[in-house]
C-alpha cells in the first residue's frame, strides 16, 4: 500500500504570515497523524519562511508515525537538524537558498561522489535516505550507486501535463521507476499532485511506497476540513 506523507510546511507558511501560532503547526502534524497520514513531512529552509527548525524539534517526540524530513544536505544547519532529530526518513533535495519551490532534481552521476559521503553521514545514524530525482532512467539508475535507499521522483511536469495528455505524461515516470525498481531502490514521489492526478499516478506506478503532498491538501482542507481531505488523498491512494 502506497503511504500519504502530509507535508505541513503551508500550515507554518500561514501561521508565519500573521505571527504569534495560529495555526498551531505541533497541534496540525499531531492531527494529521490522527486523522489517518500514513507520515509528516516537513522541509526546512535557510531562511525558515515557513516549518522553522525549533518546529522540527518541537514536533518529533510527538509523532509515532514516520517522520520525513526533506532538505538541501550541502546546509550544515540541515545536516545536523537530521542527525539531531533522527527522523525515519530524510528526503535530499537541491533546492538553492532563495528557491521559492523544488523546481529539479540531483544530478546523480555529475554529483555522485557528494550524494555517496553524504548518504552515508545519515545512513550511519539508521535513517533511510531518498534522493529527489527527475524522471531521467538514468538518474534513477545512477541513484543507486549514491547507496540511496529510495528516489523520489519530482512530480511536476506530470502534474502539468495531466489534464491534456496524461497518458503521455505518465511514461517517463513508469521508465525510470522501472529503471530504479530494477537496482532495488524504492520508489517516492511529490510536487504538484492533487486529488485529481494521484489515483492516474499511482495506478500506473504499482511499485509506488510513498507520497509527500501539501499544498494541494492544504487548499482542499480550506473546503472540506482537514480530516476529510487526508481521507480524500488515502482514498484516491487505495482505491485503483
Amino acid at each position: 500500500m502506497t503511504k500519504l506523507s502530509v507535508n505541513i510546511n503551508k500550515i507554518a507558511t500561514l501561521r508565519n504570515s500573521r505571527g504569534g501560532n495560529n495555526p498551531n503547526v505541533l497541534k496540525a502534524a499531531i492531527d494529521c497523524q490522527l486523522f489517518g497520514a500514513d507520515g509528516i513531512t516537513v522541509h526546512p529552509r535557510p531562511d525558515e519562511r515557513h516549518i522553522r527548525y525549533a518546529d522540527v524539534r518541537e514536533i518529533m517526540p510527538h509523532i509515532s508515525t514516520e517522520m520525513n524530513i526533506e532538505g538541501n544536505p550541502t546546509e550544515d544547519k540541515f545536516v545536523q537538524l537530521v542527525l539531531d532529530t533522527l527522523p525515519e526518513q530524510v528526503t535530499l533535495v537541491p533546492d538553492s537558498l532563495q528557491q521559492l519551490t523544488s523546481n529539479h532534481g540531483w544530478d546523480t552521476i555529475k554529483d555522485a561522489r557528494y550524494l555517496q559521503d553524504i548518504v552515508a553521514v545519515f545512513q550511519k545514524q539508521g535513517i533511510r535516505v531518498s534522493i529527489f530525482i527527475d524522471p531521467v532512467v538514468a538518474m534513477a539508475e545512477a541513484a543507486f550507486d549514491t547507496g540511496a535507499n529510495r528516489v523520489e521522483l519530482y512530480t511536476e511536469h506530470f502534474a502539468t501535463h495531466f489534464s491534456t495528455d496524461k497518458n503521455g505524461a505518465i511514461q517517463a515516470y513508469i521508465a525510470a521507476a522501472n529503471a530504479a525498481s530494477a537496482k532495488g531502490l524504492g520508489i517516492n514521489a511529490g510536487h504538484d499532485l492533487d486529488r485529481y492526478n494521484l489515483g492516474f499516478f499511482a495506478q500506473h506506478i504499482p511499485q509506488l511506497a510513498e507520497v509527500s503532498i501539501g499544498h494541494a491538501l492544504v487548499a482542499d482542507a480550506l473546503y472540506y476540513g482537514l480530516e476529510n481531505t487526508i481521507q480524500m488523498y488515502k482514498r484516491c491512494l487505495h482505491t485503483l
